[in-house]
């Protein structure tokens, strides 16, 4: 019999050998009793023939066999079926009496699926079993913990066996992580791959498992990785100090999976108007990868209740989005009261995103936020103060297409829908059509130059579609509101051209055909019974065609005033661009009928049938318009501070300074007046860029009686100025902290519930889930550099606002306005915040919110407090920040004014 090469080879540890012979022999007789066994070192023995070759390579050592013919006595089949591979740095010694191999510091072994590394291993490979420990070193301090991998296991024990053939194993001290949870027990008994049995352990979400902020001990724990643990009698320990809080059992559920289906635990709360209450209550469904769907509630003693559904979806590559729909019963006082009150308040909000990958050629979107007008100002689980004083809920839903035709064209499907939260008028779109088709050059020849009067020359296509309805809060989606739906379509076909004349100066041409048509128009008629005029809806097809006619010229002038290159401002560049334009529309005067004022039928006036309609009404006069316009920009070149440096620096002085007026040739003197007010806007940014500037203000150059009426007659010559200032805003922004530059932080929540971006007016709060942080996580300048020098890092916000009006020669500051959000790390830990503001008219402050708050490490504790106004309310939290655990928290608010 002839005895093959087994594949258990084993690495070959690096030492210096007394005689290459002694050597060979001993090595040889290693791999043989655990190889072949005894046969094979007894037919060396009575053979007595040269010893076989030996390969040796980096890791491994592989015994090549002769070719001699061994009996026939069945070799003892041997204990691994797998490379073993090992290294240590300072020796490694085997023991063929013991059957002992023992590696000694920084020592390694690989079996399969199975790393361990320690200070120190012992395989017994006779009783198939591994031992790993640490060692001391030369301080007498023990290190090189084991670390146990065994395919996505992972413990750092203080010390393990672990036998190879059963897979069973015992470790003490284990320390291992299972998604969010690191789990730490004085000893574990690996039953097998899949089950641990653990006494004496501790769960928490903290890093440091050794020193844990907080944790569960549980004396017996049952650990499948990857799916669960099921653990005993189990106590909270908070800072090493037991708390009351104990369960009999605990489950915590471990799948791999990104989520999993659970029970939302309610927390406990009391208001003063509508008595106790069990709050975001729920259940979390995990649908599937692409989708889940929360559901929550909320159930007051004295009969309020809410409830909530969110959901998000996504498909890679595809699409994304997410859905909530809120409804709230509110109950305030109780029945019989005289504060008693009771409504209903909704909201809905949905956010679509296509993936332009999936189809180039069509995309659809969807930003929709309705629902009852006073939603955010007395919802009970939303505190936005900047989308409870915005005073307009906007939603749009669209789809677009693209055909790839010759010329392109493209077609927009869309609904949209205005809502004001003060009136709780309701405007909206359901659906709007846009249509078009790409412009077409019909005198541009086979070359495809487009230049000049003639091949300049093009038209395209336009259609424009709406189902229009306007209506209350009270009546959205009632009967009532399709009762007054307004349905119509506009056809739009501009002709225009451009060119150039005397080289510098760049003229256009245009008229503008348009086709309206309307599926309601109105019929005035008196009304004896009232006496007064009244109008009848008349159902049924029409429509009006109207054109006009513009033309324009401008041109850019180009100036530049030079200091010298030794000044520190070098040069300024002023750049000009004037133009004029004229506009003119013929009267429509056949669309319009005339109707009796009284009874006589005598006095009669005139008036069109297509008042009020989608797209506005035929115009009964001609319009003669030219119009005038100036935009300025200035831009400084200036000597940089820095010498070395050879090129100047651009600086922007003025963004924009832009004048436009009109004259209409039309003018009666009375109800329209030749010139129009000139309009002066300009805009300019300071400090790298940091601070923005805007301003405006209205010129009118006619005077005004003494009653404040406007008359024909130019205020210079009513001995006054040549411009009188009818209005005048200034707005400034400023931004700007130590973090250097980053990325802005932008309050979006607050933004798609139609509040402001940023937190001048605070961050939006979401009542059901207060884990995320007030402030923008910002670990990078949680560093201490010195312990008199520690940085702290801020960021500030400031917003000014000033508004003058003089229309009637009031000249008052109508609107005198600051705003400022301000926040800080007072310590690595530790962070604050403050919104407020004064107005100077009405002479007080604006909404103010304090903001604290604590990174407890796996912990966050948070607290808000707007102390003024109506929506004064307060709210603290105390919490895990783990989502695993996130249901282990305390949330106390005031919610009094709600």
């Amino acid at each position: 019999m002839t005895c093959q090469k087994t594949s258990h080879n084993f690495t070959k540890i690096a030492f210096k050998p007394l005689h290459t012979n002694l050597f060979n022999i001993v090595l040889i007789s290693f791999f043989l009793t655990i190889g072949c066994g005894n046969v094979y070192s007894q037919e060396i023995k009575n053979k007595k023939k040269p010893l076989p070759a030996v390969k040796q390579t980096d890791k491994e050592t592989t015994a090549i066999t002769d070719t001699i013919k061994l009996d026939t006595v069945k070799p003892k089949k041997t204990f691994l079926d797998g490379k073993v591979r090992y290294v240590a740095k300072d020796y490694a010694k085997i023991d063929q009496k013991k059957k002992l191999i023992t590696l000694y510091n920084e020592a390694e072994l690989y079996y399969k699926d199975v790393e361990l590394k320690s200070g120190i291993i012992v395989l017994n490979y006779e009783k198939d079993e591994v031992y790993a420990g640490r060692i001391k070193d030369s301080a007498g301090v023990l290190s090189q913990y084991p670390n146990f991998k065994q395919g996505s296991s992972e413990v750092q024990p203080d010390s393990i066996r672990f036998n190879f053939k059963t897979k069973k194993a015992l470790i003490y001290n284990s320390r291992t992580k299972q998604g969010e949870l690191n789990i730490k027990a004085s000893v574990t008994k690996k039953e097998n791959d899949s089950v641990y049995f653990l006494k004496g352990a501790r769960i928490t979400t903290a890093q440091d498992i050794d020193n844990p902020e907080y944790y569960f001990q549980t004396s017996r724990i049952k650990f499948v990785p990857g799916k669960k643990i099921v653990a005993g009698l189990t106590q909270m320990v908070i800072a090493d100090v037991p708390t009351p809080l104990a369960l009999p059992y605990g489950f915590f559920p471990l799948s791999k999976e990104k989520s999993v289906s659970g029970i939302i635990i309610p927390s406990y709360n009391d208001s003063n108007t509508r008595g106790f209450s069990l709050q975001n209550g729920g259940y979390y469904f995990a649908l599937s990868d692409n989708y889940d769907l929360t559901v929550l509630g909320d159930y007051y003693t004295n009969g309020s209740y809410a409830m909530r559904f969110e959901s998000a979806y996504a498909t890679r590559y595809k699409y994304r989005g997410n859905v909530n729909i809120r409804f709230e019963n509110l109950i305030s006082s109780e029945r019989g009261y005289p504060d008693y009150s009771k409504q209903s308040i909704y909201n809905i909000q949905w956010s679509h995103s296509k993936d332009t990958k999936s189809n180039p050629n069509s995309t659809f979107s969807a930003s929709v936020n309705m629902g009852s007008s006073k939603y955010f100002k007395q919802s009970i689980n939303q505190a936005n103060i900047g989308s409870n004083l915005n005073n307009t809920l906007s939603s749009s839903i669209s789809y677009n297409k693209t055909f790839n035709t010759i010329p392109g064209s493209r077609i927009s499907l869309s609904a949209t829908h205005s809502q004001n939260t003060q009136t709780e008028d309701i405007i909206m779109t359901l659906p709007s059509l846009q249509g078009s088709i790409d412009r077409v050059y019909p005198f541009v020849g086979k070359d495809g130059v487009k230049k000049g009067l003639i091949k300049n020359i093009n038209l395209q296509y336009n259609v424009s579609g709406k189902n229009y309805f306007k209506t209350k809060d009270s009546l959205f989606f009632k009967p009532q509101m399709f009762d007054e739906a307004q349905l119509g379509m506009q056809h739009t076909i501009p002709l225009s051209t451009n060119f150039k004349i005397f080289k510098y100066f760049s003229a256009g041409a245009s008229t503008t055909y348009q086709e309206t048509w309307v599926n309601k128009t109105i019929q005035k008629v008196y009304d004896p019974s009232s006496a007064q005029t009244v109008n009848q809806n008349v159902n049924g097809f029409d429509s009006f065609r109207t054109y006009n006619f513009s033309t324009n010229l401008g041109t850019t002038i180009y100036g530049t005033f030079n200091f010298g290159d030794d000044k520190r401002i070098q040069s300024i560049r002023h750049v000009m661009r004037p133009s004029v334009t004229y506009a003119y529309t013929p009267s429509f005067e056949k669309y319009y009928d005339t109707y009796a004022v009284d009874a006589s039928g005598i006095i009669t006036s005139q008036y069109t049938r297509f008042e009020n309609g989608l797209f506005g009404a035929p115009g009964k006069d001609n319009s003669n318009i030219v119009g005038f316009a100036l935009s300025n920009t200035f831009e400084a070149k200036v000597r940089d501070r820095d010498s070395t440096k050879t090129e100047p620096k651009k600086i922007m002085l003025l963004n924009n300074l832009n004048f436009s007026t009109s004259y209409n040739f039309n003018a009666d003197g009375k109800s329209t007046f030749g010139w129009q007010p000139v309009l002066v806007s300009g805009g300019t940014q300071f400090f790298d860029n940091k601070m923005n500037m805007n301003f405006g203000a209205t010129l009118d150059p006619y005077a005004i009686d003494n009653g404040g009426n406007k008359i024909d007659k130019f205020n210079i010559d009513n001995g006054g100025s040549l411009f009188r200032m009818t209005s005048a805003n200034v707005t400034l922004n400023y931004s700007f902290s130590n973090k250097g530059d980053k990325k802005e932080k932008t309050n979006s929540q607050s933004q798609r519930n139609g509040g402001r971006d940023d937190d001048l007016f605070g961050t939006n709060t979401d009542l059901n889930d207060s884990r995320n942080s007030q402030f923008e996580n910002d670990t990078e300048n949680d560093v201490i550099t010195e312990f008199f020098n520690s940085k702290v890092p801020w960021d500030m916000t400031l917003a000014y606002s000033l508004t003058y009006s003089n229309v009637k020669r009031e000249s008052t500051i109508s609107g005198n306005s600051i705003m400022v959000s301000i926040n800080t790390d007072l310590t690595p830990k530790w962070k604050a915040g403050v919104s407020t503001g004064y107005d100077f008219v009405q002479k007080g402050v604006t909404f103010t919110q304090f903001r604290f708050e604590r990174d407890l490490l796996s912990w966050r504790m948070a607290f808000n407090w707007q102390p003024l106004g109506t929506n004064s309310n307060w709210n603290f939290f105390i919490g895990i920040k783990s989502g695993m655990l996130s249901d282990i928290k305390w949330n106390k608010r005031s919610v009094s004014n709600r």
